[in-house]
């Protein structure tokens, strides 16, 4: 029976062996756009409007102003178009080590999720909330520095003003390293004679690149919807009714008080502070060298004239030692963190000329109507 049936059954056809795939070139007019090799240099970045909304939210529900996360995106003709991006977790109080990998794991378990929903996936840089514009810090600078490393381009660090977006004004930076800056970075020298020969200062650390903000024409039209006063249908409405919004008025710009000029000054007291204990220590090790090489060279013209006299009495001379075993002379101290520090001061003194020229021009204005 069963070999009736399968006598009963078609022959089965040999499977066709597949065909070599075959790769068409690049069209011309599309090679400069594809970009396959990375040889078109980043000049602008796109944030896509749902970014946007996401860090900002993220920046304003995080416990501090340590608010980070990735980007999402591609690069297309010179424009690094940010399309998603997800904020990384904070760990307080738990040790660098142990941090480090659960942000790892997380950072990997999200990239996994996006790829499986078919989403970008692809890291672009990485963005950083800061407060009153002071952004350098040694964590930016090393992260930045292994994304210019491994990513395409070398990605890029959008840093987001918290205080700006509260008075109304969204702030958002792209930076990324200079090249001055990564050649000193990757000998790991930063000592005064590194910083003359690649002459770099705290402005000339990163270089800014200008950003584009996109949104749909979904959005646009939404917003034009609030913003956009519609009538009473009431007959009787009062003139206060008449004409309503979904936005109501902010009359928050004509607020006198000078809260946010308080708070400034405590940082810029604090970041002097710091730079104060940095200079302090930078003295103390230099002085430390130069006593060492002082002892090193006292050392050295004592066997010199020892030597002298030897060979005057005819005697063979003393061998020369190593002066650098006998003498433990520190090496150049680093100014990276002098060099940040600077930073942070520049940015807390360009934030309070904004808040206190804001703050006269409002007084003046609310004392010429007062006269009035």
């Amino acid at each position: 029976m069963a070999e009736a049936l399968a006598a009963s059954l078609p022959v089965q056809q040999a499977a066709p062996a597949p065909a070599a795939p075959t790769y068409e070139a690049i069209p011309a007019s599309m090679a400069r756009v594809v970009d396959i090799e990375a040889e078109i240099p980043v000049e602008s970045v796109q944030l896509d409007g749902l970014v946007v909304t996401k860090i900002i939210k993220h920046s304003r529900e995080a416990p501090s102003s340590s608010a980070h996360g990735l980007l999402l995106g591609l690069d297309l003709d010179g424009v690094l178009e940010v399309s998603n991006s997800f904020p990384l977790p904070h760990h307080a109080g738990d040790e660098d080590d142990k941090s480090t990998k659960s942000a790892a794991r997380y950072q990997a378990q999200m990239l996994r999720s996006l790829k499986e929903v078919q989403s970008d996936d692809s890291v672009v840089g990485f963005y950083q909330a800061s407060t009153m514009g002071a952004f350098f810090s040694q964590a930016l600078i090393d992260t930045q520095a292994i994304h210019q490393d491994k990513l395409r381009h070398g990605g890029i660090v959008v840093v987001h003003d918290i205080t700006q977006t509260a008075r109304g004004n969204a702030s958002f930076h792209a930076f990324r390293l200079t090249k001055a800056f990564l050649d000193a970075f990757k000998k790991n020298n930063f000592s005064a004679p590194s910083l003359i020969d690649h002459r770099l200062t705290f402005s000339t650390i990163l270089e800014e690149i200008p950003v584009k903000i996109r949104t749909n024409v979904l959005l646009n039209s939404f917003l034009n919807t609030l913003t956009t006063p519609t009538q009473s249908h009431l007959p009787d409405a009062s003139p206060a009714v008449a004409s309503t919004s979904s936005l109501p008025p902010s009359f928050s710009p004509l607020n006198l008080g000078a809260t946010g000029v308080i708070r400034n000054l405590e940082q810029v007291n604090d970041a002097l502070d710091a730079y104060r204990t940095e200079e302090g220590n930078l003295a103390y090790l230099q002085r430390q060298i130069a006593r060492e090489k002082a002892r090193a060279d006292a050392y050295t013209a004592k066997r010199k004239e020892d030597n002298a006299a030897r060979v005057a009495q005819g005697l063979a001379p003393l061998p020369e030692e190593d002066v650098s075993r006998l003498f433990r002379i520190p090496p150049e101290p680093s100014r990276l963190e002098s060099m940040l520090l600077l930073g942070q001061m520049d940015a807390y003194g360009k934030s309070l000329a904004g808040i206190t020229s804001a703050g006269l021009v409002k007084m003046y204005a609310a004392k010429a109507s007062s006269d009035i």
